[in-house]
């Protein structure tokens, strides 16, 4: 009688939470999840994922804490995101560089100078375009959450000033394994060189490499600006950033706390993204004062420079999708 009255009292306890036995919410411990990245914690990146945890645990009651890992601490990026598959890790910030080897539709969003500016790429990728290339990430047991920023990509280097896609002929320059990428820099002219980004300002130091391309914020934060000093404002990729979960992990949770998850990510978006706007002019500024030559070529030649990646890529992203996120306003 008592053992059947125990199971009773127990089963209406788990009733009343309203969860499922394992998901970890009606235990008095919290939910532990690991947020990895690869940028130092300075970075709007770090900023807008501490920002996430702090909503997400006051929100949730303290039912739910992320702890916040920053500079490759977890990995690289391909690393992280194959823990999200794994369930070794719960949430990474990455950029999409190592995405389109996970999600090949991915790639669509590397294509030079996709986007007019930053209020195109927000449209498009906080509409049902970047909602439909989250939503494929589930097939692989990851959760895309929602798209913050990295932002436009320079090019920085030690060999001459670049101000037109002739000035890159036979300049080494860093990029990520991303096909984009390499056909890009290969039709700019230059000699595109993949590497892991922890082994970059070494390769620069020790000049293995000539180049490297990436957001004003990173340049600054990751001090790029000791090793380099050519900075050409190019914007020649513009780089979202998405927050992606594991699944298994958001699976686990509650519907109301997925819930607190996706929308605190949408949330958190315009928090990173504004952190990133409003910084970029001053570390421009700073990177000057630090020795750095910087230019701003004449971006329509290397548009036209570009022309051919399209034509290579067109039938694997869809000339239709492409056009869309043209025609976005």
């Amino acid at each position: 009688m008592k053992r059947t009255l125990m199971i009773a009292i127990l089963l209406i306890l788990f009733v009343l939470c309203g969860v499922r036995v394992d998901s970890g919410i009606c235990q008095d411990k919290p939910v532990i999840l690991k947020l990895g990245h690869a940028v130092a914690p300075e970075h709007p990146y770090h900023l807008g994922a501490v920002k996430y945890s702090e909503l997400v645990a006051q929100r949730t009651n303290n039912k739910v804490k992320i702890d916040v890992y920053p500079s490759t601490q977890l990995g690289n990026e391909r690393d992280m995101v194959e823990g999200l598959q794994l369930g070794t890790i719960d949430l990474v910030v990455t950029s999409t560089g190592p995405l389109g080897g996970f999600v090949p539709k991915m790639f669509v969003v590397d294509l030079p100078f996709l986007f007019r500016d930053r209020e195109h790429a927000y449209k498009v990728l906080d509409g049902p375009i970047g909602r439909d290339l989250l939503d494929a990430f589930s097939p692989r047991g990851i959760k895309g959450l929602a798209f913050w920023e990295n932002g436009f990509r320079q090019i920085t280097n030690n060999v001459r000033p670049i101000e037109k896609p002739d000035d890159l002929r036979g300049i080494k320059i860093r990029t990520m394994e991303n096909k984009v990428h390499l056909a890009s820099f290969k039709a700019f002219g230059a000699s595109p060189t993949p590497m892991a980004w922890s082994e970059v300002y070494t390769a620069l130091q020790q000049k293995t490499i000539d180049a490297q391309e990436n957001p004003v914020a990173i340049i600054y934060h990751q001090k790029i600006f000791e090793v380099q000093k050519y900075l050409a404002l190019t914007g020649h990729f513009y780089s979202p950033t998405p927050l992606l979960m594991s699944l298994k992990a958001f699976s686990s949770l509650p519907k109301n706390t997925q819930k607190i998850m996706l929308d605190t990510a949408i949330e958190c978006a315009t928090y990173e993204r504004n952190l990133l706007r409003d910084s970029e002019e001053k570390q421009i500024a700073e990177v000057k004062a630090k020795g750095m030559q910087v230019t701003t070529p004449n971006k329509k030649p290397f548009q036209a420079a570009a022309a051919p990646v399209y034509k290579e890529f067109e039938a694997q992203f869809g000339k239709e999708t492409i056009e869309k996120i043209i025609a976005t306003r």
